[in-house]
């Protein structure tokens, strides 16, 4: 059956405003126009859809059972058609990034993208590393970790890590990794962090607990940081910028590895090609291992 396209969207819209009047103004015809092109499609249907009352309008059983696959069509259509705004195609790509990576990492490279991939239309998220990428709709998320996330697929970016990171004031009274002892010692909530990094520097076994506050991302760790607060176990990589203006400094050139950045999507999502373009893009700046 052959249905017209104008009937069909005088129908969706007086379905939902339950007026003919408010549905015309929404299309820009008159009340009657609307009315005459609903009576069409009951004509050509065989069936009616709504019932005409002294105030309004109700959806008979009919009009129920169309409605929420002519509103679904439509809103598919429209999105649709909003790719291609200004003239030219643009697909939507939406990632989620840990806000670390997003600010000290992926944005000062995103012109770079945007520059040789005009068609995609980028919505970049930034969260603190717990995501729902099905609940979020979102086609990547870009996580800090061990690369194991359950119905996921995961491709390593590169390793991210940690060494103490502090203002230039503070750095210059540390001599040695012991020194850090009688510090303030910013932490995360990976409560080992710290842990691993004296390990690590040959400083022995931490005995004391620690007294410094717990932050939950590294961006407010290295803000505290540069505000004199302690010192923050951080990845020297996502903070070059602010190694090289002398807001932070690193006192120790010992590095700690504890997780890398990971590129994740769903296992059952469907590749779309702006999907591969920024994936592919990503993967190659990440192997160029520049600072």
């Amino acid at each position: 059956m052959t249905l017209p396209l104008n009937a069909l969207r005088a129908f969706e819209a007086s379905a939902r405003h339950l007026s003919f009047t408010r549905a015309g103004m929404e299309l820009s015809v008159t009340q009657a126009a609307v009315s005459a092109q609903v009576k069409n499609l009951e004509a050509r249907l065989g069936v009616t859809l709504f019932r005409r009352l002294p105030r309004g309008l109700a959806l008979t059983d009919e009009g129920q059972a169309l409605l929420p696959m002519l509103a679904d069509s439509f809103g598919r259509l429209g999105s649709i058609l909003e790719q291609f705004r200004d003239g030219a195609y643009r697909e939507p790509l939406t990632v989620a990034a840990v806000a670390t990576f997003a600010v000290g990492w992926l944005m000062p490279r995103l012109e770079t993208f945007y520059r040789d991939h005009p068609f995609v239309d980028l919505r970049l998220m930034t969260n603190n590393n717990r995501v729902d990428l099905a609940g979020e709709g979102l086609d990547f998320a870009i996580r800090f970790g061990q690369g194991a996330w359950h119905g996921t697929q995961a491709e390593p970016l590169f390793e991210a890590p940690l060494t103490p990171m502090c203002t230039p004031a503070i750095a210059r009274r540390l001599a040695a990794p012991q020194d850090l002892r009688g510090e303030t010692l910013l932490r995360s909530y990976r409560s080992d962090e710290w842990r691993l990094w004296f390990e690590a520097a040959g400083a022995g076994a931490m005995t004391q607990p620690l007294r410094g506050p717990v932050l939950d991302s590294s961006l407010a760790l290295a803000a505290a940081a540069a505000q004199g607060a302690g010192i923050a176990l951080l990845p020297r990589r996502m903070f070059l910028h602010d190694l090289r203006v002398g807001r932070l400094a690193q006192p120790f050139g010992v590095e700690v590895p504890v997780g890398s950045y990971w590129l994740t999507q769903l296992q059952s999502k469907t590749t779309s090609p702006a999907m591969t373009q920024f994936r592919d893009w990503l993967l190659r700046k990440a192997a160029e291992q520049v600072d």
